[in-house]
Parts: structure tokens; sequence; C-alpha cells
């Protein structure tokens, strides 16, 4: 059996926050799920997915029971956790915790996932930021979540982790034109594309802005492409450009 292996980022480890972005390697599904398929909603074997999930759980020092996670639905909700969820999983899109061993997840397959930490509070939040919650305001609702608590924005790490990258996003122009209305200055994260009614959305980059306007100093992206990177990462972008059925998603995990 291989092992599982998150890509971790210093900014986090220097400050002794445990946490991963787990890749593919180390799962136990096959077919289209290949690797370390941890979606709930796919419709992998559940027993697999299951396995995948305990083995992240253990990769991290707890227990499955312990590994919280959204029904993720693209929204700025951020739930906090006092502890493990018991029964149906709350709504949302970002886990916010101070308690010992409590796994804040989230999952994704080319939407950003977002770790966040305050080192001196120990108050820590996984979030999933795709185009729509990143525009809406998932961030801010996880930084205002982790302040409720008593963290403070100016001391919080931040990373991105692998995510679709710029140059696989391509998107039509009245994309763009949506995030110009809501946000100027947000044109900087687009760029042209093949067409003359196309661009390419650097979700990444927007993502570490919506960072910045919330207040956090440090942040940085990994700057892995999930889209690019077959061998590493699911893809949702990436099975939809094939015609194929589903597709895995990656899981990201922190905790105090």
């Amino acid at each position: 059996m291989s092992l599982v292996e998150p890509v971790t980022h210093p900014l986090l480890s220097a400050a002794g926050i445990a946490h991963g972005f787990f890749t593919r390697a180390g799962g136990t599904s096959t077919g289209l799920y290949e690797g370390l398929n941890t979606g709930v909603g796919s419709k992998d074997d559940p027993a697999a997915v299951t396995e995948n999930r305990r083995r992240v759980a253990e990769a991290m020092g707890a227990d499955l029971d312990h590994l919280n996670g959204c029904y993720q639905i693209h929204s700025a909700v951020a739930r906090v956790a006092e502890g493990p969820w018991r029964g149906d999983r709350p709504e949302g899109d970002a886990v916010v915790t101070a308690e010992p061993g409590v796994l804040c997840s989230v999952l994704t397959a080319d939407c950003a996932p977002v770790l966040l930490a305050d080192p001196e509070t120990r108050i820590v939040a996984a979030v999933h930021a795709g185009w729509k919650g990143a525009l809406g305001g998932v961030v801010h609702s996880a930084v205002a979540a982790m302040e409720a608590l008593g963290a403070e924005p100016r001391r919080m790490l931040a990373v991105v982790g692998p995510c679709i990258a710029q140059d696989s996003y391509e998107v039509g122009e009245d994309f763009q034109a949506r995030f110009t209305h809501h946000d100027p200055g947000s044109d900087r994260f687009f760029r042209p594309g093949a067409t003359a009614d196309k661009r390419q959305f650097d979700l990444p980059g927007f993502v570490l802005w919506r960072l910045q306007q919330a207040g956090v100093r440090q942040a940085v992206w990994t700057g892995h492409d999930t889209c690019a990177d077959e061998d590493r990462f699911y893809s949702n972008r990436r099975a939809f450009q094939r015609g194929e059925a589903d597709f895995g998603r990656l899981i990201s995990v922190i905790r105090v």
C-alpha cells in the first residue's frame, strides 16, 4: 500500500500547524477515481471512500469521527465546530474550530482550498473557495468566524492549495463581466483567451486578493494546477473535457 502524500507549506509548518492538501496518492479507489478519492458525494464505492477518509484522518493523527466537513453548496456560509460533528453534515463551505483534535476539512476538484490559522490563539479554518464562493464572500465569512472565537486577521496565516490555475481556466467574457460588476478592480485576474470572447481566469490570485481584503497579511498559493497534473490531482474540468461520468475529490485538512 502506498502512503498518502499531502502537500504542505512552510508558512503553516513553521508555525507548528498540522495541515495537508492531500493528493491522489495512497488511496484504494479504482477506475475513474484511481487513488485517494475522499468525495462522499461521488459515485465511487462507499467503502473505498470511507477507507480513504480514514487514512487521511490517521495521517493527521486523529480518528475518522474527528474529520469535520460541510455539505458544500458554493456558499459564503462558515460553520464553527465545537467538537466532532455527529449525524448529517451541516451545509456550508468553511469549517472553523478552536478545539484541539478536531479536523477541519474541505473537498475540492479544481476549486481552491484555503487553510487558515492564527498561531497565537490556535484557531484554524478550512475554506472551499470556488469562483462562486470566493465572489460571494466565503473567505470573509471564515475570517469573521475565526475573529468571533478570538483570532485576529493580522496574525493569520493562509495557504491556498492546489486548484485550477489561470492557464487551465478558460471562461467567457460574460463571466468576467460578473466579477467586474461585483468587484471593481477584479479585471486584473483575467487575461485574453484563445478567441475574442474568451478569457483566462486567475482563481488563486483572486482568492489571495480576497484574503488581503479580509485583513490577512500573510497568504500564499502552493502553485499546483489540479487540471494540468493528472497524476497527482483530480479535476472537474478535466473530467468534463473528456466526457467522463464523474471525478474524484481531493481533501484538504487542518487541525489545532
